[in-house]
């Protein structure tokens, strides 16, 4: 299984990513990126220089039950991730669901009648 320390994501395959941050996000469209700006939930340390105690940050005051949910929503994405890894067998487009490979690119989009439309860049030259 994977881990993160010291800000290098280490993979079981022995390969290491350096990170800017020190976590790893995923987005509803199943793209991953580094999600280091801990602003729903964390811990802030204590500064005895400016006599700020150790706490918690939970700015929008998320309950248990809520914190819960927003671990379940990560999970499901993760969970949907190896899905389509584990179908199609390799990294390409189609892991990202039928949603993102069905969807045309911005130069060939098609009308309903199956001809190519112009967009609106070449529509106006």
């Amino acid at each position: 299984m994977a881990d993160l320390k010291r800000r290098t994501l280490q993979l079981s395959s022995g390969r290491q990513v350096k990170l800017f941050g020190n976590s790893v996000a995923i987005s509803k469209s199943l793209e991953i990126g580094e999600g280091y700006v801990p602003n729903i939930l964390s811990v802030v340390e204590e500064q005895p220089e400016s006599k700020i105690p150790a706490g918690l940050s939970n700015p929008y005051r998320l309950t248990a039950d809520e914190l819960m949910d927003l671990a379940d929503f990560n999970i499901q994405l993760w969970m949907d991730l190896k899905a389509g890894l584990r179908r199609f067998g390799q990294v390409e487009p189609k892991i990202f669901g039928q949603e993102t490979a069905k969807t045309p690119s911005a130069s060939a989009e098609k009308p309903e009648d199956g001809r190519r439309r112009k967009t609106a860049e070449k529509e106006s030259q």
